[in-house]
């Protein structure tokens, strides 16, 4: 669970820190006061996309840490031990944003990339933002929410990668015969290219070799007189020759090391250096009897060279891609010389596929009717409490074309009273009922989410009075085996918090939290019931919605 959250210079907020406690947490605050502030650094925390305009004002760089507590089962432990990153059950992440230069990520200490922030904050944090409703209206997310409850994430996946695998296949067997007509011509220039690539008989990394071939041959004359220098000023002179000269200080310095031991050192290294230059001696005199000047085969290196050239331009390709070229024109050429075999076993590779599909999709269907009829009778009992009467949520699986999902089509459909027929959600639900709706289905899904910490902001939007106290019952429930944190402006649900915070702005700091006790939680919630006027009447109003939540 979530135990605490660091935030220093993101947008208003020039340091602020929460500790959510376990069970159910409410975060209340006037508004402006940033209570999104709190989510968006949780975000970026756990690895969302960063903008340097979310830095505060006047400052260079935005930092955020957050703290979290494992449980000996969590899946995030073995994340973490995967990644060698374990650290006793605890965790914590750090996220520092810079202006003028790339944010960096950190996992107990350790240095990580977005993307490791990213997977392991999967299993750490599930948000449920106050817009779920509005995307409700979706189909891919009405289809996303029946497989995230069925568990079907991982069999969706492989069956889009099948499917794509399936259209790209097909188009490659259009195109095989689509090109049919024009393979005589292609077929005689292919043939010719081929043939007069395989002449030239091009090696592996052949031009350059060339190059260094050549390089050398057409310097020779200058290699040999170099050589020749080199051995004449090292052994060949009559006089003064290094050979001779480092010959004669070796022996007068071992002779004098007779009478001053110190000078035994530099004799040493001199008689090894004298051994040194006879081996260079002799390897410059054998590469000197093993160079030639060979005029013939320059000229056979340049006419290469040439005929190299000349291919890579006519082929447009550089001249060490010329091998490459080849191998891709014969594939060619064997496409249009065995079209039909190819077709035939493309074919066939495409009818092992297409079953594979169907295999798959076959399973996945049936677990969205089964995931479509529990969400169906879970939901309508949740929307039932929420005040909705007899309305029904329909989770309807009727079949589809084969697409990348499957074969299914999945749409939401509501019953607002008994006997009427059910109608495509956004055709018969208001935006007070949306957002109810949303919420049964959030609560739901939450109960099978495995994640340890289930963040709310503000999904009791558009609804009030008693329905806002079920919905905060609900939450607190939720909270029995989980960490449930909840961003709300209701009084009711605030109540049923087992931890309250309270956000406001400060002057020293721009944005305040405060871990409320029972005295400042009446305030609070006074303040949330009645506004700028607090009275004895609502002070006692929301030390009633306190007891009754059972504190």
């Amino acid at each position: 669970m979530l135990t605490e959250l660091h935030i220093r210079n993101i947008a208003i907020a020039r340091s602020a820190s929460v500790e959510p406690g376990p069970g159910f947490t409410v975060i209340t605050g006037e508004t402006g006061a940033g209570k999104s502030i709190l989510l968006d650094a949780l975000g970026l925390v756990l690895g969302d996309r960063a903008d340097s305009d979310m830095i505060r004002h006047g400052e260079d760089k935005a930092d955020i840490s957050a703290g979290f507590e494992l449980a000996p089962d969590e899946p995030a432990r073995q994340w973490l031990q995967d990644n060698d990153l374990d650290e006793d059950g605890e965790v914590l992440l750090r996220r520092v944003i810079h202006r003028d230069r790339a944010s960096k990520g950190y996992i107990n200490g350790r240095p990580a990339s977005m993307t490791m922030l990213r997977e392991l904050g999967e299993q750490l944090v599930d948000i449920h933002g106050q817009h779920a409703h509005q995307s409700l209206l979706k189909s891919a997310s009405q289809r996303h929410i029946v497989d995230q409850y069925a568990g079907l994430e991982e069999a969706v996946a492989r069956l889009t990668g099948l499917y794509q695998t399936i259209s790209q296949l097909k188009q490659r067997i259009a195109d095989m015969q689509q090109a049919s007509a024009q393979q005589a011509a292609q077929l005689e220039l292919l043939q010719f290219q081929v043939s007069e690539l395989e002449s030239a008989d091009i090696g592996e990394n052949e031009i350059e070799q060339l190059d260094e071939e050549h390089k050398k041959l057409a310097n020779a004359s200058k290699l040999l007189e170099g050589a020749q220098s080199a051995l004449w000023s090292l052994y060949d002179a009559d006089e003064g020759s290094v050979t001779t000269t480092l010959s004669q200080t070796v022996a007068t310095l071992q002779e004098l090391a007779q009478y001053d031991a110190a000078l035994q050192g530099p004799a040493a290294l001199l008689a090894q250096a004298q051994i040194e230059l006879d081996e260079s001696v002799a390897e410059i005199r054998n590469y000197q009897d093993r160079l030639e000047l060979d005029p013939s085969r320059l000229q056979w290196v340049e006419q290469r060279l040439q005929t190299l050239m000349d291919l890579s331009r006519k082929h447009r390709v550089e001249a060490r891609e010329l091998p490459a070229r080849l191998a891709e024109m014969k594939q060619q050429l064997d496409d249009i010389e065995n079209a039909d075999a190819n077709v035939e076993a493309l074919q066939q590779q495409l009818t092992d596929l297409e079953a594979q599909y169907d295999r798959l999709a076959d399973e996945i269907s049936a677990g969205r009717r089964q995931a479509a009829a529990e969400l169906t009778e879970k939901v309508t009992e949740e929307i039932h409490k929420l005040g909705l009467g007899d309305g029904q949520l329909i989770v309807d699986v009727t079949d589809a074309e084969p697409s990348a999902h499957g074969r299914d089509s999945i749409s939401f459909l509501v019953s607002a009273n008994p006997g009427q027929p059910p109608r495509p959600l956004n055709k018969v639900a208001s935006g007070g009922e949306l957002s109810r709706i949303s919420l049964a289905i959030q609560v739901v899904t939450a109960r099978i989410n495995q994640i340890p910490t289930q963040i709310f902001d503000e999904v009791d939007a558009g609804i009030g009075g008693s329905i806002a106290e079920i919905v905060g019952q609900q939450l607190r429930e939720l909270a029995r085996n989980r960490q449930v944190i909840c961003i709300t402006h209701l009084a009711q649900v605030a109540a049923q918090g087992h931890t309250h915070i309270r956000i406001s702005k400060s002057p020293e700091t721009g944005t305040l939290l405060d871990n409320l006790g029972e005295r400042e939680r009446v305030e609070e919630l006074s303040r949330m019931i009645g506004g700028v006027r607090i009275t004895d009447q609502t002070r006692a109003h929301a030390s009633e919605l306190l007891e009754s939540a059972g504190r």
